[in-house]
């Protein structure tokens, strides 16, 4: 039988019933060559053009050559014609068909090729090309004519319907008899040369996503204003007693040990769990927090050990519990204080076996898990009172960190104001160049008692008022505003003495009467502070003013 003379008939076998497609004996499948066009955009688009040849010419080169090793198990008596019979399948298959029909691949004139659906998809996704642009026909014909004369020829375009042309046309060599005009476009068949290409091409992209991080990094520190306060970890850190505990939560991360973290609300402790997470061996896995202050008794349960189907009224389906979520990382009990004395010795049990049983279950799950909780309770007075388990305090104190006010670390309050600012500005979209001296000062001199919580709250509404690209005193919330005394008044410009004595006071009176932390805000010694006191007549005790 001659090529010319075959059909689908005698090589494609469809079997719908068990989803299969056999061509030439193999098992075939349909795709559309819209997709091969997208394909082929992808690979131009984020590898370059020389990588993407590379790749669909190799591609192609596999198709050609099993789709001739299938022939000549299918079909044997094709092989008296395997010059012209590869073309004739590859027409078959919906690649292409050549002009006039019977062509001989091997003529050195070469053949046209029409149809061809790869010069289809360069128009339609990336546009007219500048060069032949059949890099997968070209692979296909060269791979099945190699494989089926045992000799290795290599077909390359010479026109193409991307460039304008009429038709496409190949022309087949041995690699010798192509020369050094065309030795570029044969390096396309080379598995090193495709691998060379390929790291060639993902060390451009590579360089440039780094230079774009680059570029947005330094655009969002510029935007804070702090490039040279930030910490890779996140944590402002430029205060002695923030150092030391982020050098302790380093140390203590490297141990697999359940940690307690205590401090005033709003200080970070959800921060510093986090940099636990970060710095330890179970970084890669997940990090969960929870509340247990914000949840009842009964969904806590629920929210932590998970519940069977029908444990309880509208539990519809099964649910695993936080517990087996943050199976392999790391489970923050935020706010560990609060929970009931019946679920204190649930929670003690879980940490004693390591296994949870889901609500409405009989059965324990294992969990590889390492808790962290957090507190703004004094744990050792609910013990005391009875109101928190002895043993289970214990257990959850084989490491303890404290983390301190934002008071007791004044160097870190100005990263931090310039650090949320560059958030809350990038949030609401507004330019900010900073904060105006005088509102800096007033942010170091406030005593903060809602600590960095608060300190976000202010910024955010200073970003929102503010009317010019600077943070002025006005931006302010009032309580910061109040401790700064009035230089001026109606009487005309007050002494300096009487100035600094109503700052004093104020500020005095805004810690509560504590002079200690007073003087660490003034940036005086407390003997020099006790001094200007007695001067005013204020050494006796004071009537504390009101905390905040």
């Amino acid at each position: 039988m001659r090529a010319a003379d075959v059909s689908h008939a005698h090589f494609l076998d469809l079997q719908p019933d068990d989803g299969l497609i056999r061509f030439a004996g193999a098992r075939a499948v349909l795709i559309g060559a819209a997709a091969l066009g997208q394909l082929r955009r992808f690979l131009v688009e984020n590898v370059g053009q020389s990588a993407g040849r590379a790749v669909l010419t190799q591609f192609g080169y596999t198709l050609g050559a099993n789709l001739a090793d299938a022939a000549k198990a299918h079909a044997p008596w094709i092989s008296d014609e395997r010059h012209h019979g590869g073309l004739r399948l590859h027409a078959l298959a919906g690649l292409f068909h050549v002009e006039p029909p019977g062509a001989d691949p091997l003529a050195k004139e070469g053949f046209v090729v029409l149809g061809s659906f790869e010069a289809e998809q360069q128009l339609s996704h990336l546009g007219r090309s500048t060069e032949p642009s059949c890099w997968t026909v070209g692979g296909l014909i060269s791979g099945y004519l190699s494989r089926a004369t045992l000799e290795p020829y290599f077909a390359l375009e010479t026109r193409c319907v991307s460039m304008g042309h009429a038709a496409c046309r190949f022309t087949v060599r041995r690699r010798e008899d192509w020369g050094a005009a065309r030795a570029e476009e044969l390096r396309a068949f080379d598995a090193a040369s495709l691998q060379h290409v390929l790291d060639a091409s993902l060390e451009h992209v590579a360089a440039t996503l780094k230079a774009t991080e680059d570029r947005l990094h330094a655009r969002r520190k510029a935007l804070e204003g702090v490039a040279e306060d930030s910490e890779p970890d996140g944590v402002i850190a430029r205060s002695p007693p923030m150092k030391a505990l982020v050098e302790l939560v380093r140390r203590i991360a490297r141990v697999d040990a359940t940690l307690l973290i205590t401090g005033e609300s709003g200080t970070g402790k959800e921060r510093i769990a986090r940099l636990v997470h970060d710095e330890s061996a179970r970084a890669a896995g997940p990090f969960v927090a929870v509340n247990c202050g914000a949840i009842t008794e009964t969904l806590l349960e629920s929210e932590l050990f998970g519940h069977a189907r029908g444990a309880f009224t509208g539990a519809s389906h099964e649910r695993a519990g936080l517990f087996e979520g943050a199976n392999g990382g790391t489970l923050l009990l935020d706010e560990v204080g609060e929970v009931s004395p019946g679920m204190q010795v649930k929670l003690l049990r879980v940490l004693q076996e390591r296994e949870v049983r889901r609500v409405g279950e009989n059965k324990s799950r294992r969990i590889d898990v390492r808790v962290v909780a957090a507190t703004n309770r004094d744990l050792v007075h609910g013990v005391a009172g009875g109101a928190f388990r002895r043993d289970l305090y214990y257990r959850l104190k084989v490491v303890e960190v404290h983390v301190p006010a934002l008071r007791e670390r004044a160097a870190d309050i100005l990263p931090l104001a310039h650090l949320l600012l560059g958030k809350a500005a990038e949030r609401m979209k507004r330019p900010v160049r900073g904060f105006s001296p005088e509102a800096a000062e007033l942010l170091m001199q406030y005593a903060w008692p809602g600590n960095v919580r608060e300190l976000e709250n202010a910024v955010e509404r200073a970003v929102a008022l503010m009317q010019g690209t600077t943070v002025e005193v006005r931006d302010l919330p009032e309580e910061l505003r109040v401790i700064a005394p009035a230089p001026v008044s109606h009487t005309g410009v007050r002494p300096l003495a009487d100035i600094e004595k109503d700052y004093i006071v104020a500020a005095l009176d805004r810690n509560g009467g504590n002079q200690t932390h007073t003087a660490a805000q003034l940036r005086i010694g407390s003997a020099t502070l006790y001094r200007k006191l007695r001067s005013y007549g204020l050494t006796t005790p004071r009537t504390p003013g009101p905390k905040h």
